[in-house]
């Protein structure tokens, strides 16, 4: 049960950790309008492992940060600002508006996923927070063969994610900048519930 947890944590972090339309989900959707579900698929899965690879390296450095206490406990604070700082980053990102007509440049939709997976330079950050945030409240645990199961299930949910925008393109490229706004306002609030949170937990 515990090892089904674990990959239960990695799909639910990557998930709702991309769920907000953005580079990577537009990408993927606008490929599949444009070149069909296969060609999107292949960029989807590139992308994904990358996802793999970040989730990898935030768990290294979360397993450093765990076996040292007070390290622990500054990330804590820190861990405060970060997520009042993604509250305010996801509100703002609410008011502006998406674009779904991006273009997609090259035939090499694979190679194009993992490029791309790997210039997004909030993912190691946002997936080291969340990955230290669920050992302070004892939901994972930093040792073989857990992390591997971790990142893992975080490699299967931003496929899932990347494929709910391919199955349902068609639909969402009609009301992107409607789901924008309100997942964007969801990610604020839950991330503003977060950091009061925590900051509940270092002040009791």
């Amino acid at each position: 049960m515990s090892y089904f947890l674990h990959i239960f944590y990695g799909i639910i972090m990557a998930y709702f950790g991309l769920i907000s339309p953005g580079m990577l989900n537009m990408t993927a959707l606008k490929i599949r309008i444009d070149k069909g579900e296969n060609e999107s698929l292949k960029f989807a899965i590139g992308a994904s492992i990358i996802v793999f690879l970040q989730a990898g390296i935030a768990l290294f450095f979360a397993d450093y940060f765990a076996n040292n206490p007070t390290i622990i406990d500054n990330l804590k604070i820190a861990g405060i600002f970060v997520f009042f700082a993604l509250s305010i980053f996801f509100y703002f990102l609410s008011k502006k508006k998406i674009e779904s007509n991006s273009k997609t440049i090259g035939k090499k939709y694979f190679l194009k996923g993992v490029l791309m997976s790997s210039v997004n330079m909030l993912a190691i950050p946002f997936y080291l927070g969340l990955s230290i945030y669920l050992v302070s409240v004892n939901k994972i645990v930093i040792e073989q063969p857990y992390i591997l199961l971790f990142v893992f299930g975080a490699a299967i949910g931003s496929f899932l994610l990347f494929y709910t925008y391919v199955f349902f393109a068609k639909i969402i490229i009609k009301k992107v900048s409607f789901i924008a706004t309100n997942i964007n306002i969801i990610l604020s609030i839950l991330f503003l519930s977060l950091g009061i949170l925590t900051l509940i937990k270092v002040l009791v």
